[in-house]
């Protein structure tokens, strides 16, 4: 027979040999979010899309070349999530926490969808943890932030793995000097640009110098540099997460010319790049502060930051580091048996998986040689065999599949007796 079709390009299947990880990325992330005061927050995987254009902004290539975008039944446009803050923000608006005490912490787990030319580390379906924080303007708030994600990082193993390079992009009004002479500068070599970037630079220059050209990335690389145009108030807010940074032991190196791919971020903006190198050069998790995004999405003004971390691209750069993961499960024991025996295999692997052991028995009919070696193949740690001998004597023995440990248990009370056995 030959398969009728395949995952749709950009998509991954997740298998059991990497699920297992996978979670323990994300309940990690959840639970050290948590420690920092942060509440689980759930939105729609589809918004209406202009969420979108108006947060993210028209300008930037998620709206303009990456989103799913669709007129559902009812003539309305729709696009299933690119990103999670926007939804974060739209949600919190909605139901009034942004009115209650803040500062208001919100994570998540969500899947996102763009429409990217898939490679190493980038998928069109994929998922992220995220952290927003709506309320404060200090620099204290973007200090923390940063230390959520090591801590996320840190509690993985995944220290060393990466660098986290940061920068401030200034707020709106000091922003204006530094577009103009952005736009001066890329104006002059506006002959080699790529078609995007020509469209950019009336509209908005700085998105050039988050373009993927390797033409306008060299081109670029002289432009003018956002630090030398900041106003007092930004670069004090800059110096001041820096001395925290220093003060809480986080390293970081500064990128004058770092930028985010989104329109909302003001000041802060921050990457963490891989180190290692099979996925040297990765980011795989980014965000900052967004200022103005509450009250561009009809909320009040509100200041606020955030990152995103890559679920799929941090496993990565874990799996790249070396970093002990754990793979698929196996039981802790398996039950072989045969005819009559089999019902009373079935009733002493119920009693075990409902006090919390893993047990496997035989579900294809197998004999008892074909499941010794189902067992070994399982991985179990331990096997038993239940036969006519073993039903008459109401008791059987259980063997360490590794090594020489093995003692008896009655039939009856199985579950108590192994679980006695193990503790």
């Amino acid at each position: 027979m030959e398969l009728i079709t395949q995952a749709p390009r950009g998509t991954k299947d997740v298998l059991p040999g990497e699920s297992a990880a996978i979670r323990r990325i994300e309940l990690n992330a959840m639970a050290a979010a948590e420690r920092f005061g942060y509440n689980e927050i759930r939105t729609p995987v589809f918004e209406h899309t202009e969420l979108f254009e108006r947060g993210v902004g028209n300008d930037t290539d998620v709206v303009q070349k990456e989103m799913y975008t669709f007129l559902d039944k009812g003539g309305r446009s729709i696009t299933l999530r690119p990103e999670g803050t926007a939804g974060a923000a739209r949600a919190c608006i909605e139901h009034g926490l942004l009115a209650e005490s803040l500062p208001c912490k919100v994570s998540y787990i969500s899947t996102c969808y763009r429409y990217e030319k898939p490679q190493a580390g980038r998928y069109r379906e994929f998922s992220q943890f995220g952290a927003e924080c709506f309320g404060p303007t200090e620099a204290a708030a973007d200090a923390e932030v940063i230390a959520l994600a090591v801590t996320v990082l840190s509690d993985l193993g995944g220290a060393g793995a990466y660098s986290v390079q940061l920068n401030s992009i200034g707020c709106p009004t000091c922003r204006k000097n530094y577009t103009a002479a952005l736009r001066a500068y890329f104006a002059a070599k506006a002959e080699t640009l790529c078609g995007t970037c020509l469209g950019r630079l009336e509209r908005n220059p700085m998105r050039i110098l988050d373009c993927k050209s390797p033409i306008c990335k060299e081109i670029a690389a002289g432009s003018p540099l956002i630090t030398d145009y900041i106003c007092e108030d930004c670069k004090a807010h800059f110096e001041k997460l820096q001395a925290l940074l220093q003060n809480m032991n986080i390293p970081y190196v500064l990128n004058p010319r770092l930028v985010r791919g989104l329109d909302y971020y003001t000041r802060t903006v921050f990457e963490f790049v891989s180190h290692e190198s099979a996925t040297e050069g990765l980011v795989f998790c980014g965000g900052g502060r967004y200022d103005g995004l509450v009250e561009e999405l009809g909320g009040p003004p509100t200041p606020a930051l955030g990152f995103g971390m890559g679920i799929e691209r941090t496993y990565a750069v874990l799996q790249a580091a070396g970093t002990p993961l754990p793979g698929k499960s196996s039981p802790e024991i398996y039950i072989a048996a045969r005819g009559e025996a089999a019902t009373q295999a079935a009733r002493i692997a119920a009693d075990l998986r409902r006090s919390g052991r893993r047990a496997e028995v035989d579900l294809m009919g197998r004999s008892l040689k074909a499941q010794m070696k189902a067992a070994n193949k399982s991985g179990a740690a331990f096997c038993a065999v239940i036969g006519e001998s073993e039903l008459t004597a109401g008791k059987c023995t259980v063997k360490a599949m590794q090594g020489d440990e093995s003692y008896e248990v009655p039939l009856a009370s199985f579950a108590a007796s192994f679980a006695a056995k193990q503790a």
